[in-house]
């Protein structure tokens, strides 16, 4: 994992193709089995992406860009004003490339700072790793994240 200012960067293998893996980024069924508990996701350009992350924290954005089984770029951001990371503010982008017979994916989080790029670096390695769990097929187990303030603090 790399911080760079206001940017998140985390590479990971997949043991998973890039199709396998798109359709945990995009499906709201098969995203949260990784992450958060309810998700409402539109992957178009323009469309909703909104994750409820426990319960009580509600993260959401728009899609950018979605190339498919390529690319899936999202705004992020907390919902309900308590946050520094206010609904739709910073950008999430999410490349797959095939390597051998699984994926590289690299995620970038920008235009975060401080306490809250420390937050969510923390967050995305462990739901990366949830991610990379569900893509090969395994199961992730109950997310103890979901019943905790996971990034807003």
């Amino acid at each position: 994992m790399r911080h760079v200012d206001d940017v998140i960067e985390i590479e990971v293998r997949i043991a998973a193709d890039p199709k396998t893996v798109f359709g945990f980024l995009t499906d709201p069924a098969k995203f949260v089995r990784w992450l958060g508990l309810q998700a409402s996701l539109h992957p178009i350009p323009g469309g909703i992406f909104r994750v409820d992350a426990n319960g009580r924290d509600v993260v959401s954005g728009t899609y950018v860009e979605v190339v498919p089984y390529r690319k899936v770029v999202f705004t992020w951001g907390w919902e309900g004003g308590g946050g520094r990371v206010p609904a739709g503010s910073t950008t999430v982008e999410i490349t797959l490339r095939a390597e051998g017979d699984g994926t590289l994916l690299t995620l970038r989080h920008s235009g975060l700072s401080g306490v809250d790029r420390d937050k969510h670096a923390g967050g995305w390695s462990h739901y990366i790793k949830r991610l990379t769990i569900v893509a090969q097929g395994g199961e992730p187990g109950a997310d103890p994240l979901a019943s905790a303030d996971i990034a807003h603090g």
